[in-house]
C-alpha cells in the first residue's frame, strides 16, 4: 500500500553521538609534605655556616673577611685591566717604527772630505753636514756676532770646530740653500738672495734667522748621530 511505500523508503534515525571524556587527576604534589628530593648544596658551602644551630653572628668576622678578599680580588684585577687597555690606548698615539726609525741618522764622518759639504735626508728635511777648513774656522771665529741680524758665535754653533751640522732649510720661506756659494762662501739662496756664512749665520738677504742647528752628538770618534 501506499503507506508502507513511504515507511520503507524513509532513512532510519541518525544515532547520538558519544561524547569520551578524559579522565581527571586529582593528585597533588605538595613539597611541604617532603615527598620532592632536595638537592644537597653542603659541600659548596663554608665550613662556617653548616652548622645551622650557630649564630650568625659568631661566624660574621670570617664572612666579611672573605667578601674583603674577593672585593679587594676583584678590584685589583679590574685595575690591572684598566691599566693594560690604557696602556694600549696611549701605546696606539705614539710613532710606528718607520717613523722611529728616521728619528735619528747616523753618519761616518770619513765619508766627508774636508772643505766638502754633504747632504743627507732626516726627518723628511735636508741635513747639511760641512767638514770645515782651518782656513774657514778661523774666517768664522774672526766675525763679531754685534754686527750680525741673528747674533751668534762660532762656538755656539758648533760642538767641534771642523764639523757644521745645520738644517739646509732657508730660515725666509723654506727653501733649500746651495752649497759652497753667496758672497760669504757658505750657503747662497737663490729664491730671494738670502747669503750665509760657513756657519750657517744669515748674513744678507731677507732671511731673518740663521739656519738651524738640530741636535747632535758624538757618541764615538768618527761617528755622529743626529736626532
Amino acid at each position: 500500500s501506499p503507506q508502507q511505500l513511504l515507511l520503507l523508503t524513509e532513512p532510519p534515525p541518525a544515532a547520538a553521538p558519544v561524547v569520551v571524556q578524559a579522565p581527571v587527576s586529582t593528585q597533588v604534589r605538595c613539597y611541604h609534605a617532603g615527598n620532592m628530593d632536595v638537592p644537597d648544596f653542603t659541600y659548596y658551602r663554608r665550613s662556617a655556616v653548616k652548622d645551622p644551630t650557630a649564630k650568625s653572628s659568631e661566624t660574621a668576622q670570617d664572612r666579611m673577611a672573605f667578601s674583603y678578599v674577593m672585593a679587594g680580588g676583584f678590584g685589583l684585577g679590574g685595575a690591572y685591566g684598566a691599566k693594560a687597555l690604557v696602556n694600549q690606548f696611549i701605546s696606539s698615539w705614539s710613532a710606528s717604527q718607520d717613523v722611529l726609525a728616521l728619528a735619528k741618522i747616523e753618519i761616518k764622518l770619513a765619508d766627508i772630505p774636508e772643505g766638502k759639504n754633504m747632504t743627507f735626508k732626516w726627518r723628511g728635511k735636508p741635513l747639511f753636514i760641512r767638514h770645515r777648513t782651518a782656513q774657514e774656522i778661523e774666517v768664522e771665529n774672526a766675525v763679531d756676532p754685534a754686527t750680525l741680524r741673528d747674533p751668534q758665535t762660532d762656538s755656539e754653533r758648533v760642538q767641534e770646530a771642523e764639523w757644521l751640522v745645520i738644517l739646509g732649510v732657508c730660515t725666509h720661506l723654506g727653501c733649500v740653500p746651495i752649497a759652497n756659494a753667496g758672497e760669504f762662501g757658505g750657503y747662497y739662496c737663490p729664491c730671494h738672495g738670502s747669503h750665509y756664512d760657513a756657519s750657517g749665520r744669515i748674513r744678507k738677504g731677507p732671511a731673518p734667522l740663521n739656519l738651524e742647528v738640530p741636535y747632535y752628538e758624538f757618541p764615538e770618534e768618527g761617528l755622529l748621530v743626529v736626532g
